[in-house]
């Protein structure tokens, strides 16, 4: 329903932020990680979003990238194990470590969240061992180093970059690889980079 939400952050708490987007405050769940990755009050910052519909609640689940966002949607199609229990396992562990323990079968590194219990953590890995693959597990978690090599402006265009050429259909590596390929000249932003890497796609 709603994609992502782009705003100043209003407020942080270890579960939630408050994005002021237009004089609105939107109130985010989000994990502990991300909490622990958010810039201070007042930044600007884009997350991107599951939206959760019950009859008494609309919720917002927040996540700094679509591949946390993804594996998220992975999760909560898990028996037992819903939003809270999915953001309570990604608060535990990163998407990556996430990943291989459940193509390792280390149900007891995912039974450390809170309320996941080993029978549930070793659902986890039966339903979702089939929908992972160590190539793309590998890929990723070479994205997410190459995203936290530095700071720059530069480098946020290529990782929205990467992101879009992975929503657009392109798998993870040769999206990496056409992006990496990119020569980055000062203020780019990220249209301009990811038309530059789409030609490297060809």
């Amino acid at each position: 329903m709603i994609a992502f939400v782009k705003g100043r952050i209003d407020d942080i708490s270890e579960e939630n932020v408050v994005l002021d987007v237009g004089g609105i405050g939107y109130n985010i769940k989000i994990s502990t990680g991300t909490a622990a990755s958010l810039p201070g009050i007042g930044e600007e910052i884009k997350l991107y979003t599951y939206t959760c519909v019950r009859e008494d609640m609309f919720s917002l689940f927040g996540f700094l990238t679509r591949d946390e966002l993804e594996i998220f949607k992975k999760l909560i199609t898990v028996n037992g194990i819903g939003p809270k229990g999915g953001l309570a396992i990604l608060s535990a562990m990163s998407a990556d470590d996430l990943r291989f323990a459940i193509i390792s079968g280390d149900a007891a590194s995912i039974s450390k969240a809170p309320g996941i219990g080993k029978k549930t953590a070793e659902r986890v890995i039966l339903d979702l061992k089939d929908k992972i693959s160590i190539e793309d597990t590998l890929v990723q978690k070479e994205i997410h180093q190459y995203s936290d090599c530095n700071g720059r402006g530069d480098q946020h265009a290529k990782n929205e970059a990467v992101e879009a050429l992975t929503a657009l259909g392109y798998s993870a590596t040769d999206a990496l690889h056409a992006v990496k390929a990119v020569q980055i000249e000062d203020d780019m932003d990220v249209e301009t980079v990811l038309k530059l890497a789409l030609k490297n796609m060809f």
